[in-house]
């Protein structure tokens, strides 16, 4: 079968092959999207012979411009070009220890090569030289997996889970970026060597659990992780919410699934990553805050509190990065049932201009949280909820025009109270500065300079204190 490769880089790699009379081919992953009209900027080259003399070679032809980068104890090279990133290495055949995924490296074939991959779709070649330019290798069937939709290893699943157990997590990333099944043969070995994820870093694991996060319907492949077992190894937090209790003929809703759902539907507004990560979060400790009340029954009390405290230890555990964006999913997580309250009772300026205060810029994510949270059966009742949650953006927008409360700072400083009434730092500054701040947000003061220095005076004469003037 031939195929065509209209981008100039392949004719270019194809001379440089012929001059110093090495095989090269195109192969893996950029193959895989060229044939499903998928757009791929890693382009790997494997080469029988030297990957890294090729390289110099097509970089010499390519003009001075082009720098190679080497990585001799690997035996690749890489150049960019355009906004492609090339990777050149020498055919190859591996072979694993137990203990780690890291395998010994020996020259080899490009059956070799192929037999290595981690999915028949992954294994399909592309001959680079000119004799053979365009033909397609698929040694494994590959296209016709790629027809049927199903992710498949080349060789037994049980040796290419066990020898790299990260392929695991790739294969239930394929699976759901793609929409792909997972071959059965495959699904019973990732069960079978689940416990081998342990020996892959938390990084390279998190690197694939980020891009199942990123595609279109992640659930697919949560659904994917917990039936295969592999969740309960690196997100023992998300397992927890799977499963209802039924006490006194009262049920609470399936969290795990509800989870789900939310990051599913907020995968339809958003293709931010960490609102994406507050949605699986949203609810993670309603685990450990769930209590049966005779009158109420099952109730999760300060869920949303407890489930902020628990986000940074989740981040360090899953080595995701513990800044900026591990405090914008805190905050989400922990405002995410003020709107919904809001939503539910009459839509007061104070509660507004509180949520506001709080939520600052990120409001319009808060409210898209919010909206994904909505998973009632009920049409009726999701409905009232969207109707409702329309009032509140509303009302937002009219406080916000009216009060300039958004990223807000009140309008007398620490230091000015303590310059107004001749004071050191202390208790008094604090509960002045919240009494303005309160005052403000209730709508007892405008924000205005003025009127929170005379309320600040009256304060702190409360307080036995006098003014300097």
């Amino acid at each position: 079968m031939k195929t065509k490769l209209s981008h100039p880089i392949f004719k270019i790699i194809s001379e440089c092959a012929d001059e110093i009379n090495v095989q090269a081919f195109v192969i893996g992953g950029w193959v895989r999207d060229l044939l499903l009209n998928r757009p791929c900027k890693d382009i790997d080259i494997v080469a029988i012979g030297s990957g890294i003399e090729l390289a110099e070679n097509v970089a010499k032809k390519l003009g001075n411009k082009f720098h190679v980068n080497v990585f001799k104890n690997f035996g690749t090279a890489q150049i960019v070009y355009e906004d492609y990133d090339i990777e050149f290495v020498g055919a190859r055949k591996e072979s694993y220890r137990t203990e780690s995924r890291k395998p010994i490296v020996e020259n080899g074939t490009l059956e070799d090569d192929q037999n290595r991959r981690d999915f028949t779709i992954n294994a399909l070649a592309i001959s680079l030289n000119s004799k053979t330019y365009g033909d397609l290798l698929d040694p494994f069937d590959g296209i016709k997996d790629m027809e049927l939709k199903t992710i498949r290893t080349p060789l037994d699943p049980n040796i290419t889970y066990s020898d790299d157990p990260l392929r695991m997590m790739r294969a239930i990333r394929f699976a759901t970026q793609l929409n792909y099944k997972i071959e059965e043969a495959s699904i019973d070995s990732i069960k079978k060597n689940k416990e081998r994820i342990k020996i892959i870093s938390k990084e390279r694991i998190t690197d694939e659990l980020n891009k199942i996060i990123l595609s279109p319907t992640p659930s697919i492949g949560f659904k994917l992780l917990f039936d295969t077992g592999i969740l309960h190894y690196i997100f023992p937090e998300m397992v927890a919410l799977q499963g209802v209790e039924i006490k006194n003929g009262k049920s609470h809703k399936d969290n795990f699934y509800h989870t789900l759902e939310v990051l599913d539907n907020i995968c339809k507004t958003t293709d931010d990553l960490w609102l994406r990560w507050s949605a699986i979060l949203h609810d993670i400790a309603k685990p450990p805050t769930k209590r049966f009340e005779e009158e109420h029954g099952w109730t999760f009390h300060g869920h949303e509190d407890k489930g902020s405290r628990m986000v940074p230890k989740i981040f360090a555990d899953l080595k995701l990065p513990l800044n900026e964006k591990m405090k914008y999913v805190q905050k989400m997580v922990l405002l995410h049932l003020r709107p919904i309250v809001l939503a539910k009772n009459e839509v007061t300026d104070s509660a507004v201009r509180r949520l506001l205060f709080e939520a600052g810029n990120d409001i319009d994510d808060l409210m898209k949280l919010c909206e994904a949270d909505i998973t009632s059966k009920n049409e009726y009742k999701v409905q009232k909820y969207l109707k409702n949650f329309e009032l509140v953006r509303k009302k937002l927008k009219e406080v916000e025009e009216k009060d300039n409360i958004r990223n807000w700072q009140p309008p007398i400083s620490g230091e000015e109270i303590m310059k107004a009434f001749n004071i050191g730092a202390g208790r008094e500054v604090g509960i002045i500065k919240n009494a303005i701040r309160e005052a403000i947000l209730d709508g007892i003061i405008k924000n205005d300079y003025q009127e929170a220095y005379i309320f600040m005076k009256k304060e702190g004469e409360k307080l036995g204190l006098k003014t300097n003037s």
